[in-house]
């Protein structure tokens, strides 16, 4: 066991990536049951106390992989755009990063092991989908309150949203019949998925807008 003193404040943030790019090659290369932290700290010159102390373990370390990935897109959400460009953009980031052969990897990784570890399935939920989740229904509730979509819970349009974007080629991907789309299919399927997203939300709204008039 390689044996690390605590970096200096200013290479703290350098230490931590470093880990964490050693960990998501390990993890890659491994799994997640035949991993075990001695290698990761070995391989990313730190002590076994310092993954600990910061990350809890195994299923922490795991976590925060996944919550590095998801800090890249969950600050997209602009209010100085219309909420088509604003959710076109987060569209592609999101898409972007989740179809990456890394990423879809680790989706494989999860899905396989998940029910011998709960706690991975747990943390990855709460790192990923749910914070995502927790992101747009605050967005889509800011974006009610200016009367730009219609009154339902505005996690279910969060959820409606993700499910417009995610559609059947993610699971294409992730059985390997789909090749990584490029930057410019990207493009057209965000464009394409919130269109369609937000044609259905105006839908329902003139819906709605129609119903209310003939009660009155």
């Amino acid at each position: 066991m390689v044996k690390c003193g605590r970096p200096a404040k200013g290479n703290e943030l350098l230490s931590r990536d470093r880990l964490l790019d050693s960990a998501l090659t390990l993890f890659l290369e491994h799994g997640y049951g035949n991993l075990n932290m001695e290698t990761i700290a070995r391989d990313a010159r730190v002590s076994l106390r310092t993954i600990y102390s910061q990350f809890g373990g195994k299923a922490g370390l795991f976590g925060a992989l996944i919550q590095r990935c998801s800090d890249q897109f969950v600050t997209g959400l602009s209010e100085k755009e219309t909420p088509e460009q604003t959710l076109t953009g987060f569209a592609q980031s999101y898409l972007t990063r989740i179809t990456q052969p890394d990423a879809v990897r680790i989706r494989a990784i999860l899905i396989a092991e998940s029910p011998h570890f709960p706690d991975l399935a747990t943390g990855f939920y709460q790192q990923s989908a749910q914070r995502t989740l927790k992101y747009l229904a605050q967005f889509f509730a800011t974006q009610q309150q200016k009367g730009h979509f219609i009154e339902l819970e505005p996690r279910f349009l969060a959820e409606q949203f993700i499910s417009a974007l995610r559609g059947e080629r993610l699971q294409q991907l992730q059985l390997g019949l789909a090749a990584t789309p490029d930057e410019e299919e990207i493009k057209v399927w965000a464009q394409q998925a919130t269109q369609l997203f937000l044609y259905g939300c105006i839908t329902l709204r003139q819906a709605n807008t129609a119903q209310q008039t003939n009660l009155k």
